[in-house]
């Protein structure tokens, strides 16, 4: 079946990014000029998604408006004749399809995959969590999508660590299958280093299938306080059911933590038109390096 929805979890706090994340979504913090969520948005669409459903908390509201069309902004970049800026404007709230849920409660993120459940109509989806860009020539939602085309089965977008990070990531236990693509046989949610399995590591980009939701929703927070979406993922491996892991071609720039964010903006930074060359400048002569 074709993809043509995308689940983007957005509800966190965002309490690694406190205070600026007080009175906005950590989503929608600028790298240069873009909030991270854009980014995402924009590699979803470019991959060939048709409708992004959101799963919000409260806070949130500034992604919703940010994905409005704002007649006030506009008419007024009419009136001072900035028609460069009403275009890119503009393009926002034209992207795609946008559809918004709430997870009333912080109860994980196999819980929030079930508030747009409905919304999916059996179909499987695109899930996108909200800290992880790629700068790749091929979209890293698309290289997803291919893998499932070929397999039909849910998808782990995987990456490479240093073997002393794998505590960081849930990782995965695989036998390789091409030069890209592993069949998966277990999940470790941060594992020590000495227990690791591999050093192939999950980076928030995944395919589910209808299975997982069946599995999601059968499963009861009151046991851990959560539904997790690696648990439904190992329940179809006690199940006999394929799953697999696409490495990702490209530069995984993570902005989950602030020192990953500020390599990020340094990364899109440099690549800027507008800002490339002088930044580039900066950093050679910066005196407090």
């Amino acid at each position: 079946m074709k993809i043509r929805k995308a689940i983007l979890p957005v509800a966190g706090f965002g309490t690694r990014f406190l205070p600026a994340t007080k009175a906005q979504p950590k989503e929608m913090l600028p790298i240069v000029d873009k909030p991270v969520i854009q980014y995402l948005v924009e590699e979803a669409v470019a991959s060939g998604i048709e409708e992004i459903i959101f799963v919000t908390g409260r806070g949130k509201r500034a992604i919703e408006d940010h994905f409005d069309v704002s007649y006030e902004l506009e008419d007024t970049l009419v009136e001072k004749n900035k028609h460069d800026l009403l275009e890119t404007v503009q393009k926002i709230s034209g992207l795609a399809k946008f559809s918004y849920v709430r997870q009333p409660k912080p109860l994980g993120d196999g819980h929030a995959l079930l508030q747009a459940a409905h919304l999916l109509n059996g179909e499987p989806a695109l899930v996108i969590f909200g800290d992880c860009l790629y700068d790749s020539e091929v979209p890293a939602s698309k290289q997803l999508m291919e893998t499932f085309e070929k397999y039909g089965d849910p998808i782990i977008g995987l990456s490479e660590v240093p073997q002393d990070q794998v505590s960081l990531f849930g990782v995965i236990d695989g036998v390789k299958i091409d030069e890209k693509t592993y069949q998966v046989n277990g999940l470790i949610e941060k594992p020590k280093k000495e227990d690791a399995p591999s050093n192939l590591v999950a980076v928030g980009k995944y395919i589910v299938t209808p299975e997982v939701f069946e599995i999601l929703a059968t499963m009861d927070h009151r046991k851990s306080g959560e539904i997790r979406l690696i648990d439904a993922f190992e329940k179809m491996l006690e199940k006999n059911r394929a799953i697999y892991g696409r490495i990702l071609e490209g530069e995984w720039l993570d902005t989950g933590d602030k020192f990953n964010f500020m390599k990020a903006s340094i990364h899109m930074g440099l690549k800027h038109p507008e800002i490339g060359d002088k930044l580039r400048e900066y950093l050679k002569g910066c005196k407090n390096v």
